[in-house]
């Protein structure tokens, strides 16, 4: 199967969550997936070229491969290849983690 390839528009931005290692508490229990609150942590995957601003685009500030800070509820959803991202508008994104 060949590998999806998706360009977001204008000022969106793609981006995979960063999963934290598996989390286990102090008396051993492991803490189930749909228990565990959502990583703000994301990885940059692919950039739309701008907004337009007064007819002149405006590039965006992050950019492919940045590690960023998200809202725990950000974004929409989408699968690709079988795995989570996140479509959001840069204005969504919190920070840049340097």
């Amino acid at each position: 199967m060949a590998k999806s390839k998706i360009q977001p528009l204008a000022d969106r931005v793609l981006v995979k969550r960063v999963d934290e290692d598996e989390e286990q508490s102090i008396g051993g229990i492991i803490i189930p997936d749909t228990a565990k609150e959502k990583p703000q942590e994301a990885l940059v995957v692919a950039v739309g070229p701008g907004r337009t601003e007064d007819g002149k685009r405006v590039s965006l500030d992050v950019k492919k491969g940045d590690k960023v800070l998200i809202g725990k509820y950000s974004g929409t959803e989408v699968k690709l290849d079988g795995e989570e991202h996140l479509i959001l508008r840069e204005e969504e994104i919190l920070a840049v983690i340097s």
